[in-house]
């Protein structure tokens, strides 16, 4: 089993547990399952390593979990999960994807109206039966139509940050054949779109059959769609679709451009070469005599059309075309740029590591500092910390720094903002931490003068230094809160508060779009993973696209500087 199925099972396993009231055990397998799915190396790989003492050093992996891995690694299903299923037969999967519909929602809803799948929840919605239920009204049931609505709208896409990892993999191995001399992923992937609908692989090989064979025989292959001499489509055992192509090498640059820029950049790059007498496809540019003019690399396709080579990311026909004719593209942000991370959780709330081993593993991914910033008491669900256990916290990031070498870790919080725009922690003792963010967890349906005047309120107090996450979406679960961006940007730039571009799969907060229009008003940015084991800390990349995607260049992003600088720029 691939570490996507296991991370699965034990999300929904979580979600039993918590139909069933269970008090512990659901937090523990949600950690569990977090960590599995950020790792970067098969979970069968650990367990060939090392067995179930391998397993165990997981982050959230404890010996009855590691056991239960263990069984789905050996047999490919676990008797714990079916029984479960039995017991609640209902798509606990599905119907938790609906904003709103949690674990205890199910299980009332099943209990009186049988529901047990998305579309039956939709009908009986429809016909008015569950407003007539105790405990929901006409407000609940037009929130679980939208819901639904909203879910409808994100099916057949994956998130980027959980689909990469698999992808790479694959090219990586299309890459060590033999018979293959030039490998890469297009399309959306490629772009570093926050989801994807499929995967293109291009490939350049004198053996393309070869080729084929091995593509549509990998492990992960849940069926083959069709099979050709240079092209091939299956489907993932993860339900992403994938397709190969086998192209000329004097046409592979062509080919790249093709299956990356989107259709309204293709279209218009198509225009530019009608109007100079050529053709552009993805075999290449060819004159009227039907001569290759351009195609071997890409950059000989931009220059031909009389532009520069344009970064993936930017290619969305969003006026990258005429920057790039008139040499005026961004200096985008480099991968591997960032120096510090500045949103992390750790086991004195939600986290599944301590504060010494996410500063480790900071260090390893090159990092120079970090802060750790758990959550306050107003989110009791996850533990957050009151006023005493900050400060008690902050005793340990001290202890822990005269331990490290080279890694700086400063101490903070991500203090609640309430429905009123008041802090959650006293001013007082913010006033002691290294960095403080802030951000809202309740109250989402608030109007948008309310809402953006709550946020403000609290980017206006003087210690708070970060907005986290400041739409406050989670990618196919929720939509973002109704929020006047010009405002809080412009609050931002006035106040000195930084907006956190944050790099969780789920969330990529701020979108490309608000990126983009905070550089253009001047307003500082940061990237977070808003990590809550190490592996995830990893993510930081996919926020480092976020914001490549937003034209961002590195002197718009606080945390590509070093530590002495960044403090400058705190409040």
């Amino acid at each position: 089993m691939k570490n996507f199925e296991i991370a699965k099972i034990l999300y929904n396993i979580a979600l039993y547990l918590e139909m069933e009231e269970e008090q512990f055990k659901p937090r523990a397998y949600e950690k569990a399952a977090r960590s599995i799915e950020a790792l970067t190396e098969d979970v069968s790989g650990i367990y060939k390593r090392g067995g179930i003492k391998a397993l165990m050093e997981i982050p959230g992996v404890g010996e009855s979990i590691a056991e239960k891995i263990e069984e789905m690694l050996l047999t490919g299903k676990l008797k714990y999960y079916e029984r479960l299923k039995k017991r609640i037969p209902v798509d606990i999967e599905g119907l938790t994807s609906i904003e709103g519909v949690g674990p205890k929602t199910i299980k009332i809803l099943y209990k009186k109206l049988k529901i047990r799948t998305v579309g039956q929840l939709e009908k009986v919605a429809k016909q008015g039966r569950i407003s007539k239920l105790e405990g929901f009204g006409n407000k609940s049931e037009q929130d679980i139509l939208r819901g639904i609505e909203f879910l409808k709208r994100g099916k057949g896409r994956f998130l980027l940050g959980y689909a990469m990892p698999l992808l790479k993999e694959i090219e990586g191995r299309l890459g060590k054949l033999p018979e293959v001399k030039k490998v890469d992923i297009g399309g959306s992937t490629r772009r570093m779109k926050e989801t994807i609908g499929d995967a293109d692989f291009l490939v350049v090989s004198s053996k393309p059959q070869k080729v084929m064979d091995f593509f549509t025989t990998m492990p992960e292959i849940a069926h083959v769609s069709s099979k050709g001499l240079t092209k091939s489509m299956v489907k993932l055992k993860n339900g992403l679709d994938a397709d190969i192509r086998v192209v000329p090498e004097g046409s592979y640059g062509a080919a790249l451009q093709y299956f990356t820029g989107n259709k309204d950049h293709n279209i218009a790059l198509r225009k530019i070469a009608i109007e100079k007498g050529w053709k552009l496809s993805e075999y290449g540019i060819f004159d009227k005599s039907d001569r290759q003019i351009a195609g071997k690399s890409e950059e000989e396709v931009y220059k031909k059309l009389g532009m520069a080579w344009i970064p993936p990311e930017l290619r969305e026909n969003t006026g990258e075309i005429e920057a790039a004719m008139k040499n005026k593209l961004p200096k985008l942000i480099d991968y591997g740029s960032l120096k510090g991370d500045l949103q992390i959780q750790t086991k004195w709330t939600d986290g599944t590591n301590s504060i010494k081993e996410m500063a480790e593993e900071a260090e390893n991914l090159g990092l120079e500092y970090i802060a750790i910033t758990d959550h306050t008491k107003r989110n009791a669900f996850v533990g957050g910390l009151d006023e005493k256990q900050i400060l008690k916290q902050k005793k340990e990031i001290e202890k822990t720094n005269k331990e490290l070498d080279g890694l700086r870790i400063l101490s903070g919080t991500e203090v609640d903002i309430l429905k009123n725009g008041v802090l959650d922690i006293s001013d007082k003792v913010l006033s002691q931490l290294d960095v403080v963010g802030a951000s809202v967890h309740s109250n989402f349906n608030l109007s948008k003068v309310q809402q953006t005047e709550r946020i403000i309120k609290a980017m206006e107090n003087e210690h708070v230094d970060i907005l986290f996450h400041p739409t406050g979406r989670v990618i196919q679960q929720r939509e973002p809160y109704d929020v006047d961006m010009e405002r809080i940007i412009q609050t931002a730039k006035e106040t000195g508060t930084i907006l956190e571009i944050n790099a969780f799969p789920s969330r990529l907060d701020l979108k490309d779009e608000h990126i983009k229009l905070a550089v253009k008003h001047g307003a500082k940015l940061i990237i977070n993973s808003d990590a809550h084991n190490k592996n995830q800390i990893r993510f930081l990349e996919f926020g480092v696209a976020q914001a490549r995607r937003g034209w961002a260049e590195s002197k718009d992003v606080v945390n590509t500087r070093k530590l002495k600088d960044f403090l400058k720029l705190l409040k």
